[in-house]
């Protein structure tokens, strides 16, 4: 389905990107565009691929201008950047919403208005039941992309997104932190021992983007099945794995705007997902505003009490988290005793 086509990823210089790219770049698609403001990691990536069918475009999700110039004949569209830090997006909560909230609709108009055949957005499971500025900026991100995506009928265009959680090993994830703390010397920070988090690879969240990409209609949200650890016991594979197994860990408590866990689908969502074996499927509610057209459906929507979070998902072990940080390579790099990083 991508031969031939051009493809468009926003703030594509993240992690997210280059792990798409790994994936396409010696496939038979035409060309690949990265639009990010971060002209020094273009640059790198410039260097380390060296592809012609890599494009570049220097941009700004804010600026309506630069959306529309870089979504001018693309096919398709994976809409990744975001503002992801939640400390960060809480001292500064209206930069989380000129990116997450306002740039969305910039990208997603830009993407209707050049006639771009299928979006998806990427979300994250902080938007649900939302605590922090991050969160409720990507909560706000879906209700924009729900809402662009009604009367479509007419328009080429299908819109619609994916939630994941934890992705292990991404820029901003713990992991690389916790390597480098080792590395160092120093002790592991852990927040809270108890937190739990989803955890899932680079290529887990590229599959969940390329599944909803095939499977989503206008305003559908896609969401992975994953397991879930807690903090320690991923401190505690880790270190295994590096041959540390008594480095020391120091508790700094819960950070500006952290929960103890983390939930993919709301009470509400999980009622009428479609379950798909290894995803969910929640569709959007399009219903219009004169209520009155609409049989009740009775209590059955919102009869289940739980939602689906990481506290009552599948629970790793130290070994099970151990075989999922060995999907890592640079994880798999650094017992070869090679001075890896995540992004290589």
């Amino acid at each position: 389905m991508f031969k031939g086509k051009r493809l468009l990823i926003t703030g594509g210089t993240g992690s997210f990107g280059n792990a798409v790219l790994k994936r396409f770049l010696h496939t038979d698609i035409e060309e690949i565009r990265i639009f990010s403001r971060d002209e020094k990691k273009q640059d790198d990536m410039r260097k380390r691929y060296a592809s012609a069918k890599l494009k570049f475009y220097i941009g700004d999700v804010r600026d309506y201008q630069s959306t529309l110039a870089a979504t001018r004949g693309v096919d398709y569209i994976f809409h990744a950047a975001a503002l992801k830090q939640v400390p960060s997006c809480e001292f500064h909560p209206m930069e989380a919403v000129k990116t997450n909230v306002i740039g969305t609709e910039n990208l997603l108009e830009a993407g209707i208005q050049n006639g771009v055949s299928r979006i998806v957005c990427l979300s994250t499971d902080k938007a649900v039941y939302p605590i922090n500025a991050m969160g409720i900026s990507k909560a706000m991100m879906e209700k924009v992309m729900v809402a662009k995506s009604r009367n479509l009928d007419d328009s080429k265009t299908v819109i619609c997104g994916t939630r994941y959680g934890n992705v292990m090993a991404s820029r901003g994830s713990v992991i690389p932190l916790f390597v480098d703390q080792v590395r160092a010397g120093q002790a592991l920070s852990i927040t809270d021992p108890n937190m739990t988090r989803f955890m899932m690879t680079l290529a887990d969240a590229v599959d969940l983007v390329l599944y909803a990409f095939e499977h989503g209609n206008n305003g559908d949200m896609f969401v992975q099945k994953a397991p879930a650890a807690t903090v320690e016991t991923l401190a505690q594979a880790l270190t295994q794995l590096l041959g540390k197994p008594e480095h020391p860990i120091q508790i700094i408590g819960t950070r500006h705007g952290e929960k103890l866990y983390e939930a993919l689908l709301s009470r509400e969502e999980l009622a009428c997902a479609e379950d798909r074996g290894g995803y969910y499927r929640i569709p959007p509610d399009l219903r219009d505003l004169n209520y009155s057209k609409f049989v009740e459906q009775g209590e059955e929507r919102i009869s289940r009490a739980e939602d689906y979070n990481s506290h009552n998902t599948e629970r790793l072990d130290v070994a099970g988290m151990q075989q999922l940080l060995l999907k890592l390579d640079f994880i798999r790099a650094i017992q070869n005793g090679e001075n890896a990083s995540p992004e290589e």
